[in-house]
């Protein structure tokens, strides 16, 4: 239970945090209207475009660069029903204060904590200007949640719906299925449960879009991104090779095949807490705390692998913050290191691609490579502080349990 003081603290942060997405939501109308340069993200006008397909009845995919679920378009499609170009950003909003209820809620409602998402500059221009990654975080959280206070169903069919709105979110299976085999009686048979209910929600979703829209379905919303050959807007060490092999004649295998180092490290930090043994971690809250690090570890090297990378992708590890920011091993010192180091390789890389999108300057070699390059290592060696600090987390956890026995 909240004490008083400590509810009336609670109720202020989120009435501030709502207040300043209403402001900049508000002033991202003014800014559509009167200026050049417009606050709406580029790829809302892209969804909403293929919502009107879909409130005429058409496939949403009749929009070029339509990548989506056609779920996403089925909701954004409320835009036509109410008769208002700005609706859906409503929705989007609401899902990203939602996530940040459940995140005050799993760090026992710190507000500093809380704060590092609700109050997060990155986090609420993201949602204001109507890109859907709210949607999918809070979905993210929502299955975790449900997952921490045993409902196991219906966090397995929430799971299930992340998947099919974005695949990556599939790399969870493994911390997952360790998270309910430490904390779960009859394990097994939970955790057959849990992936029978998932697999059923996955396939559910999948038949009833290939069915209305046929095979364009699974190209444009899984297929493409293996293929996928972006050298815009793109962070990653890959931007270069695939701008070169985008001016090819002949079909390379580099975009297809760009994955497998993601791949390997990702499956590898998925098996992390297999490395620990059993009694490393003693209660359900603590192992709760190890599933949460380590999907926070394998988002963050999921990007950093990324073959594209922009910075709407940031936001998928940036709501597990407020959780790995408590009891974290990181001096302050070094966590004003990794934070400099972050944002300096991104400012160099966007500094270039400045040069490259505004002034048409040809930078990709060497300026904007070595921004990708900078990038790439200043995130590898943030990634390896984060897995040292996870590592440190629960070594305590193991030595103050075997003080207590």
């Amino acid at each position: 239970m909240l004490r008083s003081s400590q509810k009336k603290n609670v109720i202020w942060l989120i009435l501030v945090s709502v207040a300043v997405r209403i402001v900049v939501f508000m002033f991202g109308l003014y800014q559509d209207a009167h200026f050049k340069v417009k606050f709406t993200d580029i790829d809302y006008n892209v969804v909403n475009d293929a919502a009107n397909y879909v409130y005429q009845g058409q496939s949403p995919y009749l929009r070029d660069t339509y990548r989506y679920t056609p779920l996403l378009s089925w909701i954004v499609s409320l835009n036509q029903t109410v008769g208002w170009f700005h609706f859906s950003k409503l929705i989007f909003i609401l899902c990203d204060i939602l996530t940040g209820l459940i995140l005050l809620k799993l760090v026992n409602y710190n507000l500093t904590l809380g704060s590092c998402w609700l109050l997060n500059p990155m986090v609420i221009t993201i949602s204001t200007r109507g890109n859907a990654e709210s949607l999918l975080c809070f979905i993210i959280v929502l299955f975790l949640l449900l997952f921490e206070r045993g409902y196991d169903v219906l966090g397995a069919i929430i799971f299930g719906l992340s998947i099919h709105l974005k695949i990556y979110p599939i790399i969870f299976a493994l911390p997952i299925t360790v998270y309910l085999y430490r904390t779960r009686k009859r394990a097994t048979v939970k955790i057959f449960l849990v992936g029978l209910m998932t697999l059923l929600t996955i396939v559910a979703l999948t038949l009833v879009m290939y069915n209305k829209y046929g095979y364009q379905f699974l190209d444009q919303t899984y297929l493409y991104h293996l293929y996928r050959s972006d050298h815009r807007h793109n962070f990653s060490i890959w931007n270069l090779l695939l701008y070169y092999d985008s001016a090819g004649t002949t079909d390379s295998m580099i975009a297809k095949f760009a994955f497998l180092p993601q791949l390997i490290v990702v499956t590898l930090i998925g098996a992390y807490s297999l490395w620990l043994p059993n009694n490393t971690v003693t209660t359900s809250q603590t192992n709760f705390e190890m599933l949460i690090n380590v999907i926070f570890l394998q988002i963050f090297a999921f990007v950093t692998f990324n073959k594209v990378i922009t910075s709407q992708y940031f936001i998928w590890f940036l709501n597990f913050i407020p959780i790995i920011v408590q009891n974290t091993t990181i001096s302050p010192l070094r966590w004003a290191i990794i934070i400099a180091t972050w944002f300096v390789t991104q400012a160099l890389w966007l500094s270039n691609g400045y040069k490259l999108e505004f002034l048409g300057q040809n930078v990709f070699y060497p300026g904007l490579f070595l921004g990708n390059v900078c990038f790439f290592m200043g995130n590898v060696w943030i990634l390896g502080q984060f897995i040292n600090d996870v590592k440190n987390k629960f070594t305590i956890t193991l030595e103050n349990s075997k003080k207590i026995q």
